[in-house]
Formats: structure tokens, C-alpha cells, sequence
């Protein structure tokens, strides 16, 4: 069929005023970061308690093995999941990635060894991989174009509060007057199960991306949603605006080979895909350096006791938190290339700062942990924004096979890497090779910051189709 549509249906989505509709589709679809934000930091909490010989028993080699498995599990799911996101549609595959989350995460609650617990890791990586893919994709495409940077940023913001939550929970849950360190482990990670069958049940009546299916050939589906939407909006707000423009769309393309996602990477979208690469790059680099490395710097620096290492994620994760929220909306107004130059570069300079303090001894725990929560502050505003660029710059029918590829590559390169540099440097004692370490990441989102306002995408207030013609309409050829 090589007839083209001219549909409106990204103008009248787009054109929509905010509404509760809106509000439930942002908190079913966005509360995947809060579940992987709680994940990372249970386990990082719980780690001195798997150690015990009346839990797991199990050896810091062994944690460390589960964590980089978790992470291997979350690459290779949103390499596979992405994929499907793209063939499938957006809708089957955040209801198949949420249950295949909760299903690791309530099996890691049961574990009986190590080989168990570090399967559970895996399978719940898988979901939350699969998760990042389907999601930035089905919000981008749901969201109106005027706010989707500042919501885009809030929402991958969001893993803080989880990350705040599993320290929360980790806090309350070990406490031996509560449940105590041989059960209390397993009570998270069944609750982190629980919240995740209620987001199921909230997420079930999100509708399919009108615009994955319109790029499908399935125009009537698309019209039906769009007009169900119209209708719960316009009861809100009264009467819409007219919808301005229309796009093109050749009706049921297949799905692109990995030959033409590949070729619009490397070749149609070259600039893009290196500011892409050194975005998601520096900032997994940048924060797994600091965030898994975290406990050791205060126990091993600062004396703090193993157990009131979780008090210290507060601050850290208000300043992640705060962050995207508060900066997200300039990155619609004073634009996207300036505000990703501008974040990843102070970012860098706080890093820096922050290092040399460090090395000079000029802290204390409480200190280290405010520098900190400055610096990520920067920080959790620019990484989001990776996440947004590498969801928004890409043609919709590879939107999500563009995300997972990116997101592997930082994962791989900047989770794999950081983790281990770090943990070498800090066996060695010394606040000079930690500070070489600061440096390096400082140096690696300065980059990216500069590659950014040199070559990033003008896509704040545009439309999805401005910003990157879909690869069945007539503007963009093979």
C-alpha cells in the first residue's frame, strides 16, 4: 500500500491544553523510574545485610556480580523489548515489560542462594531495560509538543523518589523492632511487587499511541482514540482549538530492518547519534561513578557506620529530584541545546569542585553529601535530558529501538566501566586517585555538554514530525 494519509493527529494531540488525562497517563507510564529507582537503591542498602550467614551469605563479589547482572539484564531487555515496542506497538509492551519486572522482583523476594537471587537481578533488569523503550516512547507521542521537554525531564527525574523510597524502606524494614535484617530484605522487594500490580491495573487504560498507529496503516484505531481523548479533555476545559497541520504517513509500512536503523543513525542522523552517544555516555559515567560508590567514599573516608549510610541518600536524592523539576520547563523555553550545554557543563565544574575539596580534606560526611546534592542537582537535570533527546531526535517508527540502543551503549560503557574504576581507586586509600576519577567523568559531561550546544536538535515547542519526519511520510526517503 504506498497511497499516503494526511492525518491531523499529531496537531490535535499536540494541541491539547493539560488535563487530568494527561496527569494519569504521566504518573501510570512515568512511575517505571520511581520502580527502578527503588530496585538500585534496596539493593545498595541491603548489600552489608545479603553478607550475613542467616540471609544469603553471600560475598562482596557476589553483590557486585548481582548488581552488573541487574544492569546487563536492563541492556539486553531494552535492546529486545525496543525492538518490539517498535513492531507491536507501545501499549503491548508497557503491560509485558511491567509484568515481566514484577515477576523478578516478587521472585528476588524468595531466593533461597546466590544463583536464584542473581537470576531474579536479571529478569528484573529485563523488565526495567524493556521499560525505558516503551515508555520514553509512548510519552513522547502522548504528550502536547510545548510541554514535552519539562515533563519528559520530571518524569526521569522520578527515579529519585524511588531511590528515596527504597532507602526509606530499607531504613524501617531491617530495623530488628520492625521486621529485622533476615526477613525485612525479602519484605522489599514483595512490596516493590505490590506497587507494581497497582500500576498494572492503573496502566491497563492507557491507550495506544495514535501516532505508532497511524505509521501502522490503522487510522481508524488512531481517529477512535483520539476523539475518546477530545471528548474526556473538552469536558474539562470546554471547547479545543482548531489542530494546525497535517503529516503524511504511507499506511501500514513494515517495520524498519536493523539495516535502515542503522543507516538512519550512522548517515541521515550522524550529528545526532554522536550527541546521543556522548550524552547517555558521560552522565551513566558520571553517576554510577558517585551514586555506586557512594557508601564506600563515607565508610571508608568519613567513618560513617554501614547502617546510617541510607540516612545520607536523602539529601542526594531531594537534589535529584529537585532538579529536573524545577529546570525542566526552561528546557521549553531558553531551548534544548543551550540547557543540555549548560547543565552537563556546571555539572562537570561542580564534579570538579567538589573533588578538589574532597582530596584537600576540606569535608565532613555532612559536607561531601551537600556538595553532592548541588552538584546532582545539575546533574539529574542534564542525564534526564539525555534521556529526552534520545527519544524525541529519531523517526517514530524506530523511536524505541533508538532509545534502547543508546541507553545500552551508556549503560554499557558508563555502568559497566565506572563501578569497577571507582572501586579500584578507592581500595587503594588514597583521595588523589579518587580525585583522577572525579576528573574524569568532569571531563566526560563537559564534552558532551559542548558537543551538545555545538550539534543538539532545536526540538523544544516542535512537533515529533518536525523534529524527525516519520520514515513513512513523503519528506524523508530511504
Amino acid at each position: 500500500m504506498t497511497d499516503a494519509v494526511h492525518s491531523d493527529i499529531p496537531a490535535r494531540l499536540d494541541r491539547l491544553p493539560w488535563s487530568r488525562w494527561h496527569w494519569r497517563v504521566v504518573i501510570a507510564l512515568g512511575v517505571a523510574w520511581v520502580l527502578d529507582g527503588l530496585e538500585v537503591t534496596l539493593v545498595g542498602s541491603i548489600g552489608a545485610v545479603l553478607e550475613r550467614p542467616d540471609t544469603l551469605g553471600l560475598s562482596a563479589a557476589q553483590i557486585g556480580w548481582s548488581g552488573s547482572i541487574y544492569i546487563a539484564g536492563a541492556v539486553i531487555g531494552a535492546l529486545l523489548f525496543g525492538r518490539l515496542t517498535d513492531r507491536l506497538g507501545r501499549k503491548k509492551l508497557f503491560l509485558v515489560t511491567l509484568v515481566v519486572y514484577t515477576l523478578g522482583t516478587l521472585a528476588t523476594a524468595f531466593s533461597p542462594d546466590f544463583a536464584f537471587f542473581v537470576l531474579c537481578r536479571f529478569i528484573t533488569g529485563l523488565g526495567i531495560g524493556g521499560e525505558y523503550a516503551a515508555i520514553n516512547s509512548a510519552i513522547d507521542e502522548l504528550i502536547p509538543a510545548r510541554v514535552r521537554g519539562r515533563v519528559n525531564l520530571a518524569i526521569n527525574g522520578s527515579f529519585w523518589i524511588g531511590a528515596g523510597l527504597g532507602a526509606a524502606l530499607s531504613l524501617v524494614l531491617l530495623d530488628a523492632r520492625v521486621i529485622g535484617p533476615v526477613w525485612g530484605w525479602r519484605a522489599g522487594f514483595a512490596l516493590g511487587a505490590v506497587l507494581a500490580v497497582a500500576i498494572l491495573l492503573v496502566r491497563r487504560n492507557v491507550p495506544e499511541s495514535p501516532r505508532w498507529l497511524m505509521a501502522h496503516g490503522r487510522a481508524d484505531e488512531a481517529l477512535r482514540i483520539v476523539e475518546a481523548i477530545e471528548a474526556e479533555v473538552r469536558a474539562q476545559h470546554g471547547p479545543l482549538p482548531e489542530a494546525q497541520g497535517r503529516v503524511a504517513y504511507v499506511g501500514n509500512r513494515r517495520s524498519p530492518t536493523m539495516r535502515e536503523v542503522a543507516h538512519v543513525l550512522l548517515r541521515r542522523y550522524r550529528e545526532r547519534s554522536v550527541v546521543a552517544v556522548a550524552l547517555m555516555v558521560s552522565q551513566a559515567f558520571f553517576y554510577n561513578a558517585i551514586f555506586f560508590t557512594y557508601a564506600l567514599v563515607l565508610t571508608r573516608f568519613y567513618g560513617v557506620a554501614d547502617d546510617n549510610v541510607a540516612l545520607y541518600i536523602f539529601p542526594f536524592a531531594l537534589g535529584n529530584v529537585l532538579g529536573p523539576l524545577l529546570l525542566g520547563p526552561l528546557f521549553d523555553s531558553v531551548g534544548r541545546r543551550k540547557m543540555i550545554a549548560l547543565t552537563y557543563v556546571l555539572a562537570g565544574v561542580g564534579l570538579a569542585l567538589t573533588g578538589w575539596a574532597f582530596m584537600m580534606g576540606w569535608l565532613d560526611a555532612r559536607g561531601q553529601a551537600l556538595c553532592w546534592s548541588a552538584v546532582f542537582f545539575l546533574a539529574s537535570a542534564a542525564a534526564s535530558s539525555a534521556y529526552l533527546t534520545v527519544s524525541e531526535v529519531f523517526p517514530l517508527e524506530m523511536r524505541a529501538m533508538a532509545i534502547a540502543i543508546f541507553y545500552a551503549i551508556g549503560m554499557g560503557a558508563g555502568g559497566f566501566v565506572a563501578p569497577v574504576l571507582f572501586g579500584a581507586l578507592i581500595e587503594t586509600g588514597s583521595r588523589g586517585a579518587v580525585m583522577v576519577g572525579y576528573l574524569i567523568g568532569a571531563a566526560l559531561v563537559i564534552v558532551a555538554g559542548l558537543l551538545a550546544l555545538r550539534y543538539a536538535a532545536d526540538a523544544e515547542r516542535k512537533p515529533l514530525e518536525e523534529v524527525a519526519p516519520p520514515l513513512s511520510s513523503g519528506d524523508s526517503g530511504h
